[in-house]
């Protein structure tokens, strides 16, 4: 989170207003989320280019951020299925 802010500042979104800094970062982040979405059925790594275009809209839309926890509780809950499966 901390490299995109200083991406954004690099790009002097925090001076533009706040309607302009949503729409640049809508359409970085959704075409990042797009692309990882199409690495799903395509050679890649879709696991780490969806979490990245989630953070890129995370910075600014509050569901995006709302995603981001859900994903890490279904992480969580998978990892402890996992687990209790293997010691069983």
């Amino acid at each position: 989170m901390q490299r995109l802010r200083q991406f954004l500042a690099r790009l002097r979104l925090d001076e533009a207003p706040q309607f302009v800094r949503k729409v640049v970062v809508g359409v970085i982040g959704t075409t990042v989320l797009l692309i990882g979405l199409a690495l799903i059925v395509l050679p890649g790594p879709a696991v780490v280019v969806i979490p990245i275009g989630l953070g890129i809209l995370a910075s600014e839309f509050v569901w995006a951020r709302r995603a981001i926890k859900r994903g890490r509780v279904l992480v969580k809950r998978a990892r402890r299925a996992v687990k209790d499966k293997v010691a069983a």
